[in-house]
């Protein structure tokens, strides 16, 4: 998904352009996470951009992106991009916890 959002529109409040904003973005991530797993991979992940313009937008982590929309719309802006492009994810192991840890 690669999509500038217009945040001043006529006649509707911003705030509720801006939670239309966070609920298309929220609605278009779980329908990719719906789609059938290729073999090997443990979950879908996404690349993320973010900025005022396709032009201008920097990679970010997916969990801070709406943090982000929230920044940048109290700072005024007029619009934001946002680009989310799924990729296949694979699970690291955890480090084991050393035994002196659970022995007290």
């Amino acid at each position: 998904m690669r999509k500038t959002y217009p945040l001043n529109i006529e006649g509707k409040h911003r705030d509720r352009v801006l939670d239309a904003v966070k609920h298309d973005i929220r609605k278009y991530v779980k329908r990719e996470r719906r789609k059938a797993l290729p073999e090997g991979v443990d979950f879908w992940d996404f690349d993320c951009r973010f900025g005022l313009s396709a032009e201008t937008a920097a990679a970010l982590h997916f969990g801070n992106l709406m943090e982000q929309i929230d920044a940048v719309a109290k700072e005024g802006a007029t619009a934001l991009y946002v680009e989310l492009l799924t990729k296949p994810g694979h699970r690291k192991a955890r480090a084991a916890a050393s035994d002196d840890d659970t022995q007290d």
